[in-house]
């Protein structure tokens, strides 16, 4: 009978993870030139240094944020992807995406670095408005997303906008 190795993971990450504290959790990796993983944007409830080329970010239920991965090999860039997630609440369902545990509503997702770079100058554009983009409507989020994936090029984000989305938060719709 064949011997079926058990799954690599990383130290960082146990098989199940603590859900006791009903946060959900990324690993973000920084081997220079290598693999490169960060946060564009978003506000952490916990760290954890894990080594000195990784550490674990921990968001609270229904947190905003911009996961950025990009990873090359001898030959060039294998992947450049950028996520924009909420985090998912117990109880709630959730789409997976890799050294995000357990996972979360994925608002965003986009691959090459073309795009990649188009949503940083959108995420730029928001920033410069003095607004921050965890505050942004999932809608908006969507919008570019759906934008991008037609090859067309998303609606500016408004001040406007921003206090109406504001102000639905606040009466509850």
């Amino acid at each position: 009978m064949p011997c079926i190795a058990a799954p690599r993971l990383s130290p960082g990450f146990s098989v199940s993870p603590r859900r006791s504290d009903n946060l959900v959790r990324v690993e973000l990796i920084w081997m220079a030139k290598r693999e490169e993983s960060w946060i564009r944007f978003g506000s952490h409830a916990h760290e954890q240094i894990v080594d000195r080329h990784r550490r674990i970010l921990s968001y609270r239920p229904g947190a905003v944020f911009a996961f950025v991965r990009w990873a090359a090999n001898d030959f060039g860039t294998v992947i450049s992807r950028l996520d924009i997630v909420q985090a998912a609440a117990p109880g709630e369902a959730y789409q997976t995406l890799p050294f995000v545990r357990p996972g979360g509503e994925i608002l965003l997702r986009v691959e090459s670095w073309a795009k990649v770079d188009r949503v940083l100058q959108t995420i730029d554009a928001i920033e410069r408005l003095g607004i921050e983009p965890a505050s942004v409507p999932p809608d908006h989020w969507r919008h570019i997303h759906n934008r991008i994936a037609a090859g067309q090029q998303p609606r500016a984000y408004s001040l406007e906008q921003h206090r109406a989305a504001l102000l639905r938060r606040r009466v509850g719709l």
